[in-house]
Protein backbone atom coordinates (compact mmCIF):
# COMPACT_ATOMS: atom_id res chain seq x y z
CA UNK A 1 0.00 0.00 0.00
CA UNK A 2 1.38 3.41 -0.90
CA UNK A 3 2.23 5.96 1.75
CA UNK A 4 -0.34 8.34 0.22
CA UNK A 5 -3.10 5.79 0.66
CA UNK A 6 -1.96 5.11 4.23
CA UNK A 7 -2.06 8.82 4.98
CA UNK A 8 -5.59 9.05 3.56
CA UNK A 9 -6.76 6.16 5.70
CA UNK A 10 -5.24 7.80 8.78
CA UNK A 11 -7.08 11.05 8.02
CA UNK A 12 -10.37 9.22 7.56
CA UNK A 13 -9.98 7.35 10.85
CA UNK A 14 -9.04 10.56 12.65
CA UNK A 15 -12.11 12.35 11.26
CA UNK A 16 -14.39 9.52 12.39
CA UNK A 17 -12.95 9.70 15.91
CA UNK A 18 -13.32 13.50 16.02
CA UNK A 19 -16.89 13.43 14.65
CA UNK A 20 -17.90 10.71 17.11
CA UNK A 21 -17.03 12.76 20.19
CA UNK A 22 -19.53 12.88 23.05
CA UNK A 23 -20.09 16.61 22.82
CA UNK A 24 -23.31 18.23 21.68
CA UNK A 25 -23.50 21.86 20.62
CA UNK A 26 -26.58 24.02 20.48
CA UNK A 27 -27.71 27.61 20.43
CA UNK A 28 -30.03 29.01 23.09
CA UNK A 29 -33.66 28.30 22.30
CA UNK A 30 -33.01 25.05 20.43
CA UNK A 31 -34.07 21.55 21.44
CA UNK A 32 -31.22 19.08 21.91
CA UNK A 33 -31.11 15.27 21.98
CA UNK A 34 -28.50 13.82 24.31
CA UNK A 35 -27.94 10.24 23.10
CA UNK A 36 -27.82 7.22 25.38
CA UNK A 37 -28.29 3.55 24.56
CA UNK A 38 -29.18 0.80 27.02
CA UNK A 39 -28.67 -2.87 26.18
CA UNK A 40 -31.34 -4.01 23.70
CA UNK A 41 -33.91 -6.54 24.82
CA UNK A 42 -33.34 -5.92 28.53
CA UNK A 43 -35.87 -4.51 30.98
CA UNK A 44 -34.81 -1.13 32.30
CA UNK A 45 -35.16 -1.01 36.07
CA UNK A 46 -33.62 2.41 36.73
CA UNK A 47 -32.70 5.23 34.37
CA UNK A 48 -31.10 8.36 35.76
CA UNK A 49 -30.08 11.43 33.77
CA UNK A 50 -28.05 13.82 35.91
CA UNK A 51 -25.73 16.78 35.55
CA UNK A 52 -22.40 16.96 37.33
CA UNK A 53 -22.94 20.38 38.92
CA UNK A 54 -26.38 19.47 40.32
CA UNK A 55 -24.75 17.18 42.93
CA UNK A 56 -27.42 14.74 44.24
CA UNK A 57 -30.24 16.12 42.09
CA UNK A 58 -31.21 14.54 38.81
CA UNK A 59 -32.56 15.86 35.53
CA UNK A 60 -34.85 12.88 34.91
CA UNK A 61 -35.36 9.66 36.85
CA UNK A 62 -37.22 6.49 35.88
CA UNK A 63 -37.76 4.05 38.74
CA UNK A 64 -40.61 1.73 39.78
CA UNK A 65 -42.17 2.28 36.31
CA UNK A 66 -42.57 6.02 36.98
CA UNK A 67 -40.85 9.13 35.65
CA UNK A 68 -39.78 12.00 37.88
CA UNK A 69 -38.16 15.28 36.88
CA UNK A 70 -36.26 17.85 38.89
CA UNK A 71 -38.44 20.99 39.24
CA UNK A 72 -35.86 23.13 37.42
CA UNK A 73 -36.31 20.88 34.34
CA UNK A 74 -40.11 20.45 34.60
CA UNK A 75 -41.78 20.53 31.14
CA UNK A 76 -38.36 20.85 29.48
CA UNK A 77 -37.13 17.25 29.41
CA UNK A 78 -38.46 14.02 28.00
CA UNK A 79 -37.15 10.82 26.52
CA UNK A 80 -36.99 10.43 22.77
CA UNK A 81 -38.88 7.17 23.28
CA UNK A 82 -40.81 6.89 26.55
CA UNK A 83 -41.32 3.15 25.97
CA UNK A 84 -37.50 2.85 25.71
CA UNK A 85 -37.84 0.38 22.83
CA UNK A 86 -34.59 -1.07 21.58
CA UNK A 87 -32.80 0.50 24.56
CA UNK A 88 -33.12 4.10 23.32
CA UNK A 89 -33.00 6.25 26.47
CA UNK A 90 -31.87 9.46 24.77
CA UNK A 91 -32.89 12.65 26.56
CA UNK A 92 -34.60 15.57 24.82
CA UNK A 93 -33.78 18.90 26.45
CA UNK A 94 -36.14 21.60 25.19
CA UNK A 95 -35.50 25.33 24.78
CA UNK A 96 -31.91 25.19 26.06
CA UNK A 97 -30.21 28.18 27.64
CA UNK A 98 -26.59 28.85 28.51
CA UNK A 99 -27.47 27.68 32.05
CA UNK A 100 -27.95 24.17 30.59
CA UNK A 101 -24.28 24.09 29.54
CA UNK A 102 -22.44 21.25 31.26
CA UNK A 103 -21.70 17.57 31.57
CA UNK A 104 -24.70 15.22 31.56
CA UNK A 105 -24.57 11.63 32.70
CA UNK A 106 -26.88 8.79 31.67
CA UNK A 107 -26.98 5.80 34.02
CA UNK A 108 -29.02 2.67 33.30
CA UNK A 109 -29.60 -0.42 35.43
CA UNK A 110 -31.16 -3.30 33.50
CA UNK A 111 -33.32 -6.18 34.75
CA UNK A 112 -30.56 -8.62 35.55
CA UNK A 113 -29.14 -6.00 37.95
CA UNK A 114 -25.60 -7.01 37.12
CA UNK A 115 -24.13 -3.59 36.45
CA UNK A 116 -24.80 0.00 35.61
CA UNK A 117 -24.24 1.24 32.08
CA UNK A 118 -22.95 4.81 32.12
CA UNK A 119 -22.29 7.42 29.46
CA UNK A 120 -21.32 11.07 29.64
CA UNK A 121 -22.25 13.81 27.16
CA UNK A 122 -21.01 17.38 27.33
CA UNK A 123 -23.49 20.02 26.20
CA UNK A 124 -22.17 23.37 24.99
CA UNK A 125 -24.82 26.06 24.57
CA UNK A 126 -24.01 29.25 22.69
CA UNK A 127 -25.84 32.49 23.53
CA UNK A 128 -28.73 33.43 21.22
CA UNK A 129 -27.69 34.93 17.90
CA UNK A 130 -24.07 33.88 18.22
CA UNK A 131 -24.36 31.43 15.34
CA UNK A 132 -21.84 29.15 17.04
CA UNK A 133 -23.88 26.03 16.36
CA UNK A 134 -24.22 26.86 12.66
CA UNK A 135 -20.56 27.73 12.24
CA UNK A 136 -19.53 24.49 13.95
CA UNK A 137 -21.75 22.46 11.66
CA UNK A 138 -20.45 24.22 8.54
CA UNK A 139 -16.83 23.75 9.60
CA UNK A 140 -17.43 20.09 10.46
CA UNK A 141 -19.11 19.36 7.15
CA UNK A 142 -16.41 21.24 5.25
CA UNK A 143 -13.67 19.22 6.93
CA UNK A 144 -15.54 16.01 6.15
CA UNK A 145 -15.93 17.03 2.48
CA UNK A 146 -12.21 17.83 2.18
CA UNK A 147 -11.29 14.51 3.78
CA UNK A 148 -13.55 12.64 1.37
CA UNK A 149 -12.00 14.43 -1.62
CA UNK A 150 -8.50 13.64 -0.32
CA UNK A 151 -9.49 9.99 0.16
CA UNK A 152 -10.90 9.72 -3.37
CA UNK A 153 -7.88 11.43 -4.94
CA UNK A 154 -5.57 9.20 -2.90
CA UNK A 155 -7.43 6.10 -4.05
CA UNK A 156 -7.25 7.19 -7.72
CA UNK A 157 -3.51 7.85 -7.42
CA UNK A 158 -3.02 4.49 -5.71
CA UNK A 159 -4.92 2.69 -8.50
CA UNK A 160 -2.91 4.44 -11.22
CA UNK A 161 0.36 3.57 -9.48
CA UNK A 162 -0.79 -0.04 -9.05
CA UNK A 163 -1.78 -0.26 -12.75
CA UNK A 164 1.56 1.11 -13.89
CA UNK A 165 3.40 -1.39 -11.63
CA UNK A 166 1.32 -4.27 -13.02
CA UNK A 167 2.13 -3.29 -16.62
CA UNK A 168 5.89 -3.90 -16.12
Amino acid sequence: MSSLTSACLCWILLSVVVLASDEQKAESGQNVVLPCQAPKGKTIVILKWSRADLEEKYVLLFRDDQFDTDPSFKNRVDLRDRQMKDGDVSLILKDVTTADDGEYQCQVLVGDGSSWKRSVITLRVDPPGSGGGSVGLIVGLSVLAVLLVVAVVGFVIYRKCKQSQDSY
